[in-house]
């Protein structure tokens, strides 16, 4: 209000809502909409309730987790000491010569051990124990502790010292028993039981056809130089044919490791490129390399055309049988194995192939069209496409003095 003037009343918005609400002659306007009260905010209590339930969710998580680590530090300290469910017991591990830390550990988790190879591992490590641990056959208590496992690795020794045997390529499932027994490692008949009736776990063994074969076996004895053990007749064979077999397994993957690179093909592809190339099944390719192993005189630059003399005839009419000369010398299968007789490969193997002439039967010279092939005196091959032309060269090498049989 002004002091001066009483009666001015000043303009203000604030002040003049009577007037606002208030017309002359009406008197008070009153709104027929009915005033609604404002709704309560319900944001922050359903806010609170999300949250509450997240932090629920989250006290369940660290929970579990902490329960999940709790029984891993428990399982963890218990196979470290040698404690828990099935321990008590002896079991018998063969440690063979090169073995590394993580491969002695796999081998004892097998016999029960150790739980976790892994860990074991790392307590080597640290321990300064990678690279100790001496090869050979242990007996150990499977509630061992990893201190004591170590100690024994390293200080006690094993109780049968290994035996180097050679297993020369060519050799039969006979030839292989005969030398194992004579280096007294087992028994033949051990072996060829083991061989004929033994469980293991490859799937190439699996396909063999049983039915059709005279040693399960023959052709997947990998020829090479291994330590055997000689304690227990029937076990040492059981080891001594696995670790054959195991040889093989690898063998393949790393004979053929440069066309694997170069083609970008897997082993099991590999092999069934051999199927759609060449007609050839995984066990017809240890088939077919046995007979360029013995065709070959062990010859690796010779391998891949012999391999390859054989694709061609398999993959023709004109030449049905293979007419391969071993095949008639193998003594057993009532000349089922004859390729004189029979049409196409022997119902199995007739020896034990080396890595080359794998190779050569998985990946044959290319372009190589001869269907015959004879040796000189000197181990020299000649390769004919046409009867008139091989029998041209032998009656050539025959008065040169030079012919030692034809192929």
């Amino acid at each position: 209000m002004d002091e001066k003037n009483p009666d001015i009343i000043p303009e203000n918005p604030e002040n003049n809502t009577f007037e606002d609400d208030f017309v002359i002659g009406k008197g008070f306007e009153i709104s027929e909409e009915p005033i609604m009260p404002e709704p309560k905010k319900r944001g922050a209590k359903h806010s609170a309730g999300k949250n509450t339930l997240k932090n629920i969710i989250w006290i369940l998580c660290i929970v579990v987790v902490s329960v999940g680590l709790a029984f891993g530090i428990i399982f963890a300290g218990a196979d470290y000491m040698g404690i828990g469910f099935g321990r008590g017991k002896d079991c018998e591990v063969v440690i063979e010569h090169g073995m590394s830390t993580r491969q002695i550990a796999e081998q004892l988790k097998e016999c029960g051990a150790v739980k976790i190879p892994m860990l074991f591992r790392v307590y080597a490590k640290l321990k300064h124990y990678d690279g100790k641990f001496k090869y050979g056959l242990y007996t150990f208590n499977n509630e061992a502790g990893y201190e004591a496992l170590s100690v024994m690795l390293i200080e006690e020794g094993a109780k049968a010292n290994s035996i180097k045997v050679t297993i020369p390529e060519m050799s039969s499932v006979d030839d292989i028993a005969k030398i194992l027994e004579e280096k007294g490692i087992c028994e033949k008949a051990d072996f060829i039981d083991e061989v004929q009736h033994g469980s293991f776990d490859y799937d190439f063994v699996k396909a063999i056809p049983t039915e059709k074969v005279y040693y399960r076996l023959e052709g997947y004895l990998f020829p090479e130089t291994y330590n055997f053990y000689s304690y227990d007749s029937k076990e040492c064979a059981h080891l001594a044919v696995d670790r054959m077999l195991k040889t093989l397994d690898s063998k393949l993957t790393e004979g053929v490791r440069d066309k694997i690179a170069k083609n970008g093909y897997t082993l099991h592809e590999l092999l069934t490129q051999g199927e759609r190339d060449h007609g050839l099944s995984e066990y017809e390719l240890v088939t077919l390399a046995s007979i360029v192993e013995l065709e070959a005189g062990g010859s690796p630059e010779e391998m891949p055309n012999v391999a390859a003399v054989f694709c061609n005839r398999l993959k023709s009419d004109e030449y049905p049988k293979l007419q391969s000369s071993p095949t008639q010398k193998y003594p057993y299968g009532s000349g089922k194995y004859d390729t004189y007789k029979s049409e196409g490969l022997p119902p199995g193997p007739l020896c034990s192939p080396s890595e080359n002439s794998i190779k050569a039967a998985a990946d044959p010279t290319a372009n190589f069209d001869y269907y015959y092939f004879v040796t000189d005196a000197k181990m020299k091959f000649y390769y004919n496409k046409t009867l008139t032309e091989h029998n041209n060269t032998i009656n050539r090498l025959k008065r040169e003095n030079n012919w030692i049989g034809d192929k």
